[in-house]
């Protein structure tokens, strides 16, 4: 499975990120990131509102309709938000019994307007339905051509291994960014199985981009950036030291901090290999992000960084409390190639 070096992130034009935006804008928007060049669509069944949780992947089937044989789609299955519980971020429910992966699949196949799914996550693990279940109706999912590829989200080694042991999983969608960390225990068993990591919120939600400070305001009826608890102001002191380290390195290479904070993770000797799924409205950052790419960190570079990163105080990120770790990955090999699979995936054209 080939993709671009940068995926895009599909949820926050519909979802968690303000009130989703008008259709046009957002079908503008996604045709406008694949002239830019990326091949990588990330969407799911429920990123959108309460009244239309379907709401991004019918817009993600209608924008890359008339390029649907140059794109790869992902999307996922598995859980469904508690609307009634009157908090935001919503409770996840987690469901993935094979009758409702069954019922998901055939809607999504509709809404994205096509025959086939590149690439199908498990969302989030059912703790009452075994990881040898779901693949192997994912097994039979790929046999009927519905899907190409699947994965699955926020996974632990035993469940992975478990899994993997029925159907391959092509890659793994975990959280990871300097902020998030946790999950670089897994590495040893993705890389021995020949699995892929995308790292969804690669810029912490936005704050590694250096572009939020102390003050900010956001709509707590739509945006979940209103809870997360990098943003409070008493966060925006802790992490300033952090901030301060990725925009250092930014200035010696000419970059922006989000283009740093992504070849981070682009550019570790991690095989098959490590891609980011950042989003965006904005067609400045679809450009910028894109542009991580042509950032070369040495792994000299990079062992630095993580080495900074277990020391600097930092706050809890979203989905993470923050924890010391005893040490960083260890960068191990020569840099990687232009090429390289993961998903194998490739640099932008320039």
């Amino acid at each position: 499975m080939e993709v671009s070096a940068a995926g895009f992130g599909c949820m926050g034009m519909s979802h968690a990120y303000g009130a989703p935006v008008p259709e046009e804008e957002g079908i503008k928007g996604l045709r406008e990131a694949v002239e830019i060049g990326y091949t990588f669509f990330d969407t799911a069944e429920i990123y959108g509102t309460p009244d239309d949780p379907f709401m991004n992947e019918r817009l993600v089937g209608k924008a890359l309709a008339p390029v649907r044989d140059q794109v790869k789609i992902a999307t996922k299955f598995g859980i469904r938000f508690d609307t009634s519980s009157g908090t935001v971020p919503y409770p996840l429910v987690m469901d993935s019994t094979p009758e409702r992966i069954r019922e998901s699949v055939e809607g999504s196949l509709k809404r994205l307007n096509t025959d086939h799914i590149d690439l199908y996550y498990q969302h989030r693990i059912d703790p009452a339905t075994e990881p040898e279940v779901v693949a192997g109706v994912m097994a039979d999912l790929m046999k009927e051509g519905k899907i190409l590829h699947w994965g699955i989200s926020q996974v632990d080694e035993d469940y992975l291994r478990r899994a993997h042991a029925v159907c391959p999983v092509t890659a793994v969608e975990n959280r990871y960014s300097m902020m998030a960390r946790n999950y670089e225990s897994l590495f040893p068993t993705l890389e021995e199985l020949g699995v892929g990591l995308v790292a969804f919120s690669p810029l912490a939600n936005g704050l590694l981009s250096g572009k939020y400070g102390k003050g900010m305001q956001f709509d707590k009826s739509t945006d979940y950036r209103s809870a997360m608890p990098q943003f409070s102001d008493e966060a925006m002191d802790k992490n300033q030291a952090l901030l301060d380290l990725v925009h250092e390195v930014a200035r010696r290479h000419n970059a922006t901090d989000a283009q740093v904070s992504l070849a981070w993770m682009m550019d570790r000797a991690f095989k098959p290999g490590i891609v980011p799924i950042p989003g965006t409205r904005k067609p400045q950052r679809m450009r910028e992000n894109a542009a991580a790419s042509d950032v070369s960190l040495s792994l000299d570079e990079i062992a630095a960084i993580d080495a900074a990163l277990d020391q600097i105080p930092m706050s809890d990120v979203f989905g993470q409390k923050n924890q010391r770790l005893p040490q960083g990955l260890p960068c191990r090999g020569p840099r990687l190639p232009l090429c390289r699979s993961i998903l194998h995936s490739c640099h932008f054209p320039r």
